[in-house]
């Protein structure tokens, strides 16, 4: 028990110290981000979101290394041998070269190609989109170098590292917007520059703290063919479906280009980005909690997992909820107060993708359980299958005149389907899992009590005028419905009890 409570304790201290960074993270984020659409400008905000997004879609490479790495120093932490570990590390470090080498190669032959060719881009603008281009390919192969010395991170649970550094990330980005706002050359390309050093920069600490806080990061090259193929063999499977997740991200996002341009990409661009600060709410937590899972695994303990695995779904949407509820029943508002202009139709891309947010938070701990078996061979090739499906999906609804936002259903509904999926592969692997708890008393349960708290917060919300007072208390009531239904719904006697217990002892204190 003094095990468990340890390591229960090392998960919320992590969570804390990943919320206190995302707090300062959401701030700073918020706010570049209205002062960068209005000095870029709606048309060279969404060239940048775009053009980004043809080299993130080479992140199907990178994604399924990142699992790979992770799931291989986790398993070998957790059966404590060093030596293997040293290797892995090594391992990971000469795969992810290689993998840099083939995206660059992709990026500066088809890439480039297509964004001259095929996207719809004012032709006085393609310059500068050929800058963001490079910029953005150099600034990924960083990011995948960088992926084996990130993976040691979150294996040992070192999430302090992640809050340091994240928040010079972020002082770095503040000091590039303020650098814009003074520069009178091409403000997209020095962005794109700017974004290139602040990459460059953070690599460089993440590496030295790596080298100095953990003993396997230390590169040597050496050429273990057993496995060199076990870890290229479990990457391999993971991206075919990292390949479906950067289809759906990314791919859909061209295609609104092509039928709609710039304009519309920087609304969806602007909503994506919210959801994704909103989303690492509940994101820090399962970071907190993925390596206990494979660790709990690799030492036999499958009931202690598996019930890390319950937790993790549950919490990881409740958390969640807490904020897209008060800011789904205020989001009109909320937007014309955060960017004042704000791009036609982004308010309807952000509410769509916060419920695909809010479904797909469920799904991390399911992915992670199924990496810890080392067993993901029919499960990768599933969840590809599913989320490609979006795209035919996605282009149909634009072909048949639907107004943009409408892509963002087959997102929702791809996301539950490839939610249920994943507990049924993952029932076939352990047996221990039960598919009627997880169907009923997660999914199920979670989606109706977010229904009931948003419900009431809408109504609640529908007596009040508009303006910055009200805003405030509605948000504040929004997110008090929703604390209470998770306790009165949500939680266990048990669990209750526990919250109960810890408020008390932070009220004394």
């Amino acid at each position: 028990m003094s095990s468990i409570a340890e390591n229960n304790k090392r998960i919320a201290k992590n969570t804390l110290l990943l919320y206190v960074r995302m707090m300062f993270i959401i701030i700073v984020g918020l706010y570049t981000s209205r002062i960068l659409l209005n000095t870029l400008g709606v048309n060279d905000y969404g060239i940048y979101n775009v053009v980004g997004g043809i080299v993130a879609m080479l992140a199907f490479l990178n994604a399924a290394m990142t699992q790979a790495s992770q799931r291989f120093i986790s398993f070998e932490l957790g059966t404590q041998n060093l030596q293997k570990l040293k290797e892995v590390f090594s391992t990971s470090v000469t795969i992810h070269l290689v993998i840099a080498g083939i995206i660059f190669l992709i990026a500066e032959t088809i890439g480039v190609w297509f964004l001259n060719t095929h996207m719809n881009i004012a032709s006085d603008r393609m310059i500068a989109a050929n800058w963001v281009f490079q910029c953005s390919i150099l600034t990924f192969i960083i990011t995948v170098i960088s992926v084996p010395y990130n993976a040691c991170i979150v294996a040992h649970e070192h999430m302090k590292a992640f809050a340091y550094i994240s928040i010079v990330e972020v002082i770095l980005k503040l000091v590039i917007v303020y650098l814009l706002m003074i520069f009178h050359t091409d403000k997209l390309i020095a962005y794109a520059i700017f974004m290139l050093g602040v990459s460059l920069i953070i690599r460089v600490v993440y590496g030295i703290y790596c080298k100095r806080k953990f003993k396997e990061c230390s590169y040597k090259f050496s050429y273990n063919k057993k496995l060199f193929n076990e870890m290229f063999s479990f990457a391999g499977w993971s991206l075919i479906g990292s390949l479906g997740f950067s289809s759906k991200d990314q791919a859909a996002n061209i295609i609104l280009n092509l039928f709609q341009g710039t304009a519309v990409n920087a609304a969806r661009g602007i909503a994506l980005q919210v959801n994704g600060i909103i989303s690492n709410f509940s994101n820090n937590f399962i970071m907190a909690l993925n390596p206990q899972i494979t660790k709990q695994y690799a030492g036999g303990k499958i009931a202690e997992s598996i019930q890390l695995v319950y937790t993790g779904c549950r919490y990881s949407f409740f958390l969640l909820s807490l904020i897209t509820i008060p800011i789904m029943i205020n989001i009109d508002y909320l937007l014309q107060l955060w960017l004042v202009t704000v791009p036609v139709y982004t308010s309807q891309f952000l509410q769509f993708a916060l419920i695909a947010a809010l479904i797909g938070s469920m799904a991390n701990p399911l992915v992670t359980a199924m990496q810890a078996t080392g067993n993901i061979k029919l499960f990768q090739i599933s969840i590809c299958i599913i989320m490609l499906c979006e795209l035919p999906l996605s282009y149909f609804v634009l072909e048949m005149g639907y107004e943009p936002y409408w892509v963002m259903i087959p997102t929702i509904v791809v996301t539950l389907i490839g939610l249920i999926a994943r507990i049924f592969l993952l029932k076939r692997l352990i047996k221990e899992y039960s598919l009627s708890f997880f169907l009923i008393n997660i999914i199920l349960r979670n989606i109706c009590i977010a229904c009931i708290c948003f419900g009431i917060s809408k109504v609640i919300h529908n007596y009040f005028e508009i303006n910055f007072i009200n805003f405030i208390i509605t948000s504040f009531v929004s997110f008090i419905l929703t604390f209470c239904g998770i306790i009165i719904l949500g939680m266990s006697q048990r669990e209750r009890v526990f919250l109960y217990n810890k408020l008390q002892i932070i009220i004394k204190r």
